[in-house]
């Protein structure tokens, strides 16, 4: 059917304003009656756009009928076989076309959200791994995934454990055990605790330090509510240990600092000694183990996002290549 447009006034009805229009697309309707007037006006016919569509031209004549129906408004004029648009059905196809271009924005926006260009993945993690482990991980992270937002809350584990349980972050890393339920855990890493002396300690030179060593030089140990110091003392007392604890405190970097600068020995956490080994710090096993358990924590409530799956995984890739050169000199 050849398309004729009419006089803007000739065959039609008093136009509505464009919010009233506009108001139409708000109602509950079906798209696809949009999406053929759409057509139709962008073909020039009913046969045409019926063809691009993929429908019968009767089809899309019924499509057309049941539109006007819904909005209240003539949008053809039908004479002799012909349809042309009235003044309406240009108004109306300014605001179809606007609505067209949201929903083409809205789903770009969702394809970039599933190959994760957008959004955001929170996680809360132990200071052990906060301060030096997972600025790496992020970084690494960052240059897959430019446009995503990473949400790094570092807090003691029983922190992290209660953000887990809380359903607050998509995933949390802390040291194991915990007492709350409303998450899953997974061993992120078993690797024991370790011993950091200076380079030029007499105890550089040797394979390993043992619990008996600590009571030879001077101890920078830990505060006594951190979960190690009570581990650390019941070795020490299996080994009769007497320990000389010259500064007591809650991180592992902070020993490392002072380990430094020469102030004594400690025992510290593998990811922090291996990230901060060097310039002056020997990291070696101590003996007898101190187990360092770290679980990664999922809320219970959802599987992990891709996002955060990614994100996981390149705290898993890390974690191999920190803790694989642990001992290697630095």
């Amino acid at each position: 059917m050849p398309f004729h447009p009419p006089h803007p006034r000739a065959h039609a009805p008093a136009p509505r304003s464009r919010d009233t229009l506009g108001g139409a697309l708000g109602k509950s309707m079906n798209l696809s009656h949009f999406e053929a007037f759409r057509a139709v006006m962008q073909t020039g016919t009913v046969s045409g756009a019926a063809e691009i569509l993929g429908r019968s031209q009767p089809a899309v004549s019924r499509m057309m009928d049941r539109l006007e129906y819904e909005i209240g408004l003539t949008l053809f004029v039908r004479r002799k076989g012909r349809v042309s648009p009235t003044a309406a059905a240009h108004h109306l196809l300014d605001e179809v076309e606007r609505a067209f271009v949201s929903l083409s924005s809205l789903q770009d926006f969702a394809r970039r959200l599933q190959e994760g260009e957008e959004s955001e993945v929170a996680c809360s993690v132990m200071p052990a791994l906060g301060i030096d482990f997972m600025p790496q991980v992020i970084s690494r992270f960052h240059a897959s995934h430019p446009r995503t937002r990473v949400t790094l809350n570092v807090r003691m584990s029983v922190n992290v454990e209660d953000w887990a349980a809380t359903q607050q972050v998509d995933f949390g890393l802390a040291e194991t055990p915990f007492k709350r339920s409303g998450f899953r855990t997974e061993l992120f890493s078993e690797v024991p605790y370790v011993a950091a002396v200076h380079v030029d300690h007499p105890l550089a030179k040797r394979g390993e330090v043992r619990a008996r060593d600590l009571a030879e030089f001077p101890l920078l140990s830990w505060s006594p509510f951190a979960a190690v110091n009570r581990m650390l003392e019941e070795v020490m007392q299996s080994a009769g240990v007497r320990p000389r604890p010259i500064c007591t405190t809650t991180f592992s970097s902070s020993i490392c600092g002072m380990v430094r600068r020469g102030l004594g020995i400690g025992i510290v956490d593998p990811f922090t000694a291996a990230a901060q080994k060097g310039n002056g710090l020997c990291v070696l096993p101590f003996v007898p183990d101190i187990p360092c358990r770290v679980a990664l924590l999922l809320p219970d409530t959802r599987p992990p996002t891709p996002l955060a799956s990614a994100l996981i995984r390149y705290a898993k890739e890390e974690r191999d290549l920190l803790l694989g050169g642990l001992f290697d000199k630095a």
